[in-house]
């Protein structure tokens, strides 16, 4: 009976302190910001879906192939990754996917402003301009036309590697996948103004549920930082999430699996421990 009641005060103690310094120390280390916002209600909704994808691909071919490819349509980008690099700080992106990968609502904001969108106006101002302009002069109907042809080039599926080319190795590698950023590391610090991390052990540094507020806004949580917000929608950024811990935590779920068959083990030695000293006892009195 003794020994019982001094588990309980350890049961006790042990409690007091988890529960009275872990939370804080938590809420320091990682203070609550909001939730990933995947219809980006700080973006006037536009009416996207009357786009005529004629009108749109012409005013693609008009105003974005000078910059990006289509490789889905056979329209090669107009320089090569490293002369891009050089000339932008950042090569453009092929526009195949975009539209599978970015919330269409994002996306017509984007085209109008993309400073704004983004949330780089404390990176880019009229004294350092956005690689791209803003087509300001887009009419709402413009933009839904824009994006009706960019939906309407997308393949049925995208597979995670194509979703992570799509959204992030512009500027990220992922060295445990063998996947190189398409920039030019030194152009993309000068662009930036720090060096784009890799991406393979953020899955552990940040855990899933950090990553998908950070992707979603990287300013909630790093303020002034110099990634922009892509815009993915919730789909592709699962996606990403998925490809980043297939690549950086292979091992997951057998860890998990050996986690429980490791409590399982510890309970049945300890139910085995408890009755082993219950017949020692039993026999000294």
């Amino acid at each position: 009976m003794k020994e019982f009641k001094i588990l309980i005060i350890l049961i006790v103690v042990v409690g007091v302190i988890y529960y009275g310094v872990e939370p804080y120390a938590h809420s320091v280390m990682h203070p609550k910001v909001a939730p990933a916002d995947f219809a980006f209600k700080d973006l006037e909704p536009m009416d996207l879906k009357n786009g005529d994808a004629n009108k749109g691909k012409q005013l693609v071919a008009e105003n974005c192939t000078a910059c990006h490819g289509i490789k889905s349509q056979n329209i090669p980008a107009p320089m090569d990754s490293l002369s891009a690099s050089n000339s932008f700080g950042v090569v453009p992106p092929d526009l195949s996917h975009v539209a599978g990968v970015l919330n269409a609502n994002f996306l017509a904001h984007f085209i109008k402003d993309p400073v704004k969108t983004a949330k780089l106006s404390h990176k880019f101002n009229d004294e350092r301009p956005y690689p791209m302009p803003a087509f300001s002069q887009f009419s709402d109907k413009d933009l839904s036309d824009i994006v009706a042809y960019l939906t309407s080039i997308l393949p049925k599926n995208l597979s995670d590697k194509e979703v992570f080319a799509q959204s992030c190795q512009r500027c990220h590698s992922l060295d445990y996948a063998k996947d190189k950023a398409f920039s030019d590391p030194k152009d993309l610090a000068n662009y930036l103004g720090s060096h784009a991390p890799d991406l393979s052990m953020m899955i552990r540094a940040k855990g899933e549920h950090g990553l998908n507020v950070f992707i979603n806004d990287p300013q909630k949580l790093l303020p002034g930082t110099a990634m922009p917000r892509v815009g993915l929608s919730e789909k592709a950024q699962k996606q990403v999430i998925a490809y980043l811990e297939k690549a950086g935590d292979r091992k997951k779920h057998e860890r998990n699996t050996l986690g429980i068959k490791i409590m399982i083990f510890f309970a049945v030695l300890s139910f085995l421990a408890y009755a082993w000293k219950r017949k020692v006892w039993s026999e000294v009195h």
